[in-house]
């Protein structure tokens, strides 16, 4: 294609961006959850040129991310802004959260590594930049790592995540080098807000501070979005939840960039252990609890559609959103490596993944349908342990994290994950651990689990928390949505009472990947 088709394109694409954000941010037509952006395995109204992108990128699709499989390189180790949650941090080997590291990379490097994993792992389809300062304040090793990869693996989608300080200056740059997917952190409109938040910025070669520096970063990060959605570029924003500092301000920045074209909103919890050295960890600014994170997630899903299903990754992640397998990929093993890119290899296992994908939702759809004749107001929480694949393939004792759903009348809905410590350390059980673990998942109703033995089984019960392993190995949503339809004929006869449950813990500072 020509560079005047090209251009062309991306005016239709930026075009019909527009048209989306005027209706629900990304082609849904309520806020609940089941959007045409990719949050089910179908279509929907989404266009198909903005279909095609998003299809088997697992952060910007909700049902993407069971199958799909991403990795971010560290070459962009400087920063242009502070902020007062963050602290950059190397060889973390057990610790998720953005900015954090084990080793840095030349673009040389990352581009071998990218070859590497992806031919190790087929669904990995998808290859961002975060970090761990900022890929713009780095430009010309992040810009060097995307022409390389460009080259050697070209099937691969290509993302950006920034502050958005510089990115007005090199939208352009970002559109010639065919990068579609763009994160920019935005965490507030208001520069009051901003300058709790962040205490300075260093631009045009100068520091600015306080209300100057809130004002200038957020004018860029608005101006930023705007080009880039009048570009065709899809764009993701993350927004940082501070309890008493943003919380409530968080609304009207959904509202924000919703006008602008953006097409998810991604509202993650604080991190603020004190443990992580951040101001606000050292401050004790409290993170917010899974209650609230919920409520203000729903609320602003009535103007757009919001992603739940964000980990928080490290700034060297690779795997499938919940693990990382970056241990397996150290410069040391890379650069050792003989690897041969298949392309048609990678194409034949995504085929099958399509196939298990369709078998998914088809089995969802078919249990969905049986329960249309339900008449109830019930709503309720389940966690479920899986390996992926939408599956309930994990054991209890093993799973590092739970994924979150809420069951109604209307199906089974994603609404966010847990982390947590491993419950089973070398064949036995942590009973402290099982204390988190149980803390974690409070509010939840039912644990679906592939395998769980006596004492967790127990524990669980006296806590209100029904284990569930009668559907192990099963598809998620199909299995959930028929013990839903149980839970409501044994509450209908009496057998036992709906109750609403606790309060959950986010946890901070699990384990994510073996040391």
């Amino acid at each position: 294609m020509d560079e005047a088709s090209l251009a062309g394109s991306a005016v239709d694409i930026g075009e019909t961006m527009q048209v989306i954000a005027e209706h629900k941010g990304c082609g849904t037509s309520g806020g609940s959850g089941k959007a045409s952006c990719g949050s089910q395995a179908g279509q929907g109204e989404l266009p198909t040129e903005i279909w095609e992108k998003v299809k088997n990128h697992p952060c910007y699709s909700e049902e993407a991310h069971h199958h799909y499989a991403r990795m971010h390189v560290a070459v962009a180790p400087a920063c242009n802004v502070q902020c007062n949650y963050c602290n950059r941090k190397y060889d973390c080997a057990n610790e998720s959260r953005p900015g954090v590291v084990s080793e840095k990379l030349t673009p040389e490097q990352a581009a071998k590594k990218v070859v590497a994993v992806a031919s190790t792992i087929p669904q990995m389809t998808v290859l961002g930049i975060a970090g761990p300062g900022d890929p713009l304040a780095n430009p010309k090793k992040t810009f060097k790592t995307f022409e390389l990869v460009a080259k050697a693996a070209p099937d691969i989608k290509l993302c950006l995540s920034t502050n958005g300080l510089m990115l007005p200056d090199y939208v352009d740059t970002i559109a010639r080098f065919k990068i579609d997917h763009v994160t920019i952190t935005i965490n507030m409109v208001d520069p009051e807000i901003g300058a709790k938040i962040y205490p300075w910025i260093f631009y045009n070669h100068k520091r600015y501070t306080g209300l100057e520096a809130a004002k200038i970063l957020n004018d860029r990060q608005l101006q930023g979005l705007e080009m880039l959605t009048e570009r065709g570029i899809l764009c993701k924003i993350n927004s940082v939840m501070i309890p008493g500092i943003n919380d409530q301000h968080l609304l009207e920045v959904n509202k924000a960039v919703k006008s602008r074209g953006a097409f998810l909103h991604n509202i993650m919890p604080l991190i603020s252990a004190p443990e992580h050295g951040t101001l606000f960890g050292l401050s004790g600014q409290r993170g917010p609890t899974a209650r609230e994170l919920k409520a203000l997630q729903d609320v602003c899903e009535g103007e757009m559609n919001m992603m739940r299903h964000c980990r928080q990754c490290r700034a060297d992640a690779v795997g499938l959103l919940g693990e990382d397998r970056s241990a397996e990929f150290t410069t040391e093993k890379v650069m050792t490596m003989d690897v041969k890119y298949d392309l048609e290899m990678r194409k034949a296992y995504q085929a099958k993944v399509e196939v298990e994908r369709v078998a998914k939702v088809a089995a969802e759809q078919e249990e969905l349908a049986e329960l249309a004749s339900e008449m109830s107001g019930v709503k309720l929480l389940v966690a479920v342990a899986t390996k992926g694949s939408g599956l309930i393939n994990e054991h209890f004792g093993h799973a590092k994290e739970f994924q979150v759903y809420e069951l109604s009348t209307t199906g089974a809905k994603f609404v966010g994950h847990r982390r947590v410590d491993h419950y089973c350390r070398g064949g036995y059980g942590e009973e402290e651990s099982l204390a988190t673990i149980i803390r974690a998942i409070d509010d939840c109703h039912a644990v679906f689990v592939a395998k769980i033995g006596g004492c967790p089984k127990s524990n669980l019960l006296k806590a209100g928390i029904e284990p569930v392993d009668q559907y192990a190995h099963e598809f998620i949503e199909k299995s959930a949505i028929a013990w839903f339809k149980s839970y409501l004929e044994r509450v209908q006869s009496g057998e036992i009472q709906h109750v609403k449950r606790g309060e959950a813990a986010i946890r901070q500072g699990a384990l994510i990947s073996a040391a």
